[in-house]
């Protein structure tokens, strides 16, 4: 019996002990994390001040969005505000909203700063950028809707070319090259060094001028000149006067690209090249036939035809449009790059013979009459081989 008490109280004196030495070791333990646990509380404390700070300021600018959004749409209800007005309000209105992200990024739980100031500058830079593009288009849309037949200059734009035209100074005017003393062959061969240049001829210089004209990519409206300038040829060919007014005219041109006269019998040629898979509507037939109209009023000696050449199709109805307004169509008439588009002119002033390329300044304005022995050429050779020298000549502030 004594034997049982003894080991009962050995064992009791045991776990004592064990308990003693586990407290100890608990405490111990719980002197080396105190101070990262005070720590934590520390930054779950300023995590949440962080957080609130941050859902107000979140809450202020969706506030003052909000706000934003609706001077947008008022000022979008409101066609008298003008196109630059609307621009930079939408431009202001995604201002903002990166300036948000921008935010965002500084307050959230790993904060980055240097990313925040990116976003800000992109968003600047996006903010002038945004508002000319909104302008342009808001004009483009307006006059589209006035006049149709701007549609033809209209279609996929180089995106380095229009981050170029938005990226220059408005207010500084456009000059030609005539303006400003600068050969347009030089333009042509600005890839050669001077040195390169120099060791051509002249004749050289011109041909290679001109075959980078024709093989260089072109804009839409420069398209659409060359297919004026081919069918006013064809029709130069067949005895006719032509005036060039799409291309001289510019918009003022009342949908008369080309007026082409031959005694007292006169053809009102509207020419549209277009892409494949557009079609010409009955708008167009009806924009032709009242410039055909007008001419007859202005004009009621002369005997006034008018046809249409394009590149694609017309529709169903525009073709019914044109029977029953007498207007005759030439659809999928295609540009013939290869003809002869050198003209060799001879001055009414001085007898002198002299040729002009596609981008010298007169071209347009010469007109080629083969009574008087002019005529169109394929290469500057065969001009120069017949007595023509070329028409540009920089004298200061007067140009041939």
């Amino acid at each position: 019996m004594e034997g049982w008490l003894i080991f009962i109280g050995i064992a009791i004196i045991i776990s004592f002990l064990g308990w003693l030495y586990e407290t100890w070791i608990k405490g111990k333990k719980y002197d080396e994390l105190k101070p990262r646990l005070d720590k934590l509380d520390y930054y779950k404390h300023e995590l949440q001040v962080r957080n609130v700070e941050l859902v107000k300021r979140q809450a202020e600018w969706e506030k003052k969005v909000e706000s934003d959004k609706e001077a947008i749409e008022i000022i979008a209800k409101e066609k008298s505000s003008g196109f630059p007005w609307l621009a930079k309000a939408f431009a202001d209105f995604n201002y903002l909203q990166k300036l948000k992200e921008a935010k965002d990024l500084e307050y959230k739980s790993h904060p980055a700063p240097v990313s925040a100031e990116k976003v800000r500058k992109i968003a600047r830079e996006r903010r002038v950028i945004e508002e000319k593009l909104r302008i342009a288009q808001g004009v483009i849309n307006y006059y589209q809707d006035l006049f149709p037949f701007i549609e033809e200059f209209l279609g996929d734009i180089d995106e380095a070319l229009l981050k170029k035209v938005l990226s220059r100074n408005i207010e500084d005017p456009i000059k030609e090259t005539d303006e400003i003393g600068i050969d347009p062959v030089r333009i042509y061969l600005s890839s050669l060094s001077e040195e390169e240049y120099n060791r051509l001829s002249s004749l050289e210089r011109n041909q290679l001028a001109l075959d980078r004209y024709w093989s260089r990519p072109k804009n839409k409206w420069q398209l659409g000149r060359d297919y004026e300038r081919y069918i006013g040829y064809l029709f130069e060919n067949n005895g006719y006067n032509v005036y060039y007014q799409g291309i001289l005219e510019g918009f003022d041109d009342l949908g008369r690209d080309l007026i082409c006269k031959k005694k007292e019998k006169t053809i009102i040629v509207q020419c549209k090249r277009w892409s494949q898979y557009k079609i010409i509507h009955e708008k167009h037939v009806n924009q032709l036939y009242g410039t055909l109209i007008k001419y007859t009023i202005d004009y009621p000696k002369e005997k006034v035809d008018a046809i249409l050449y394009t590149t694609t199709k017309l529709s169903e109805r525009a073709k019914e449009f044109a029977k029953y307004l007498s207007i005759e169509i030439a659809e999928e008439f295609k540009l013939n790059e290869k003809y002869p588009s050198i003209k060799c002119n001879i001055s009414r002033r001085n007898g002198e013979k002299i040729y002009h390329l596609p981008f010298d300044q007169q071209y347009d304005r010469t007109l080629i009459e083969e009574v008087r022995n002019e005529c169109y050429v394929d290469t500057v050779e065969k001009a120069e081989n017949l007595g023509y020298r070329r028409a540009w000549r920089w004298r200061g502030q007067i140009v041939e």
